[in-house]
């Protein structure tokens, strides 16, 4: 069997910054002045994490704000040394992590083209025959004769993953980077990353796009707060981010892969819970005579687990704890959900699935629950929570909560529109 090559390895890797109370200690501790009270604080953004991706592998890397994911790819790529740790390289690599970085804005797009092509190491002539190749990519007419300081956003953000894109490396980097554009220049970019693994090209993907992580990848990195968690298929690395985002992630019993004790997990975990507090929006819309208070919101995937993330096709559900402060008759609870743009998708109440149409009193309690299957589009989408209901003929709302929580839905297929029809097809011979 012939043995795997290895295209990245990093080895504990660390990086430490120094954080200070003041930006005078700073110079203070340069000159040798800060004196024996210490004044500064390390910040661990890595902390001895071990990774290995070999030749014509798709690995994904995933985990919260502030795990790390960003900075072990600007060190595998150079732009930052680490504290501490091993990094080997084997392959040209291309990097997408901060589209733009390097370009002249006085410069044309040409120009910008041969300075971009010559810092990754190309020559001239290299450049020359994907030149062809980078305008048809970017597709931005005449303007990549303008000067760039010129172009609008998502005209500079075109030309830089055209350069980026099709410079044939062996190792491509990609942080972030694949949902730049309009939709059209998206799908031209999905489509190119997947000429790269067709063509057996070594990839590390960085994503909060769970979908693509799910569709692409071959194995990936779960990192939080700065430690590696674990490695495995997508799904299961995706189930158990899922939990480390509401603090519930367990370690199994008997995982190679996880790197921490139960304390440090357990942790993190609640580090982790804390500051997504569950998906829910610290900026929300909320109003109403406050009769009746909605007190918690959550989602639960199929297995009954806290979640922000739910799998397209599962079951899932909606839930909201309501007390209430005076005597109601017939309250009635709802939920909608929206994309990121605010179209209004779908959602439902009470009254309309006739499932609870009795009167209440005051200093009751309830927990409701919706429960269904996820048909949406992968994508992120925000859920509403309404609490209303009829006194005399008169519509009252007595509480409602506007964008309240956030919903990932991870899919490796969608279809046209907002949902999915589940369509049977069959196809026969005449």
């Amino acid at each position: 069997m012939e043995e795997k090559q290895i295209a990245i390895r990093v080895k504990d890797l660390k990086k430490v910054y120094k954080l200070y109370d003041k930006p005078a200690d700073r110079m203070k501790e340069a000159l040798g002045l800060l004196g024996k009270k210490k004044k500064v604080k390390e910040h661990y953004a890595l902390n001895g994490v071990d990774l290995t991706v070999y030749q014509g592998e798709s690995v994904g890397i995933i985990g919260t704000n502030g795990s790390g994911k960003s900075t072990i790819l600007k060190i595998i790529t150079g732009v930052v040394s680490p504290t501490a740790g091993e990094v080997e390289v084997n392959g040209r690599i291309s990097a997408l992590l901060e589209l733009g970085a390097g370009f002249n804005m006085e410069y044309n797009g040409i120009d910008n083209i041969y300075l971009n092509g010559t810092m990754i190491g190309f020559t001239e002539k290299e450049i020359d025959e994907k030149l062809q190749d980078i305008l048809d990519f970017a597709d931005i007419g005449d303007y990549v004769y303008q000067p760039c300081k010129t172009y609008s956003s998502g005209m500079f953000v075109r030309l830089a993953f055209a350069v980026a894109i099709n410079i044939e490396p062996e190792i491509l980097i990609v942080d972030e980077a694949l949902s730049v554009g309009d939709v059209f220049f998206q799908a031209k970019c999905y489509h190119k990353f997947e000429e790269f693994k067709k063509q057996g090209k070594t990839i590390v993907f960085v994503s909060h796009d769970l979908s693509s992580i799910s569709k692409y990848c071959d194995r990936v990195i779960l990192l939080n707060q700065g430690n590696k968690l674990g490695e495995g298929e997508p799904k299961e690395m995706i189930d158990a981010y899922k939990r480390v985002l509401v603090g519930q992630y367990e370690v199994p019993e008997s995982d190679e892969n996880n790197l921490l004790d139960d304390e440090q997990l357990q942790k993190a975990a609640e580090e982790s819970a804390a500051g997504s507090k569950q998906g829910q929006n610290p900026q929300l819309l909320e109003y109403g005579n406050k009769k009746a208070e909605i007190t918690e919101i959550y989602m639960c995937d199929e297995k009954g687990l806290k979640t922000t993330a739910v799998l397209k096709g599962s079951k899932f559900s909606i839930h909201m704890k309501v007390k209430f402060a005076e005597d109601l008759s017939a309250p009635i609870f709802a939920f909608t959900i929206k994309n990121i743009k605010g179209v209004e998708i779908t959602g439902t109440n009470s009254m309309v699935e006739k499932a609870f149409l009795e009167s209440v009193k005051a200093g009751e309690e309830k927990d409701i629950c919706f429960t269904q299957k996820m048909d949406l589009q992968g994508g992120e989408y925000l859920v509403s929570f309404g609490l209303t209901g009829y006194e005399g003929n008169e519509f009252t709302v007595y509480h409602r909560l506007y964008d309240a929580l956030n919903i990932t839905v991870i899919s490796d297929k969608d279809t046209v529109g907002y949902y999915d029809m589940n369509s049977e097809v069959e196809v026969k011979s005449v």
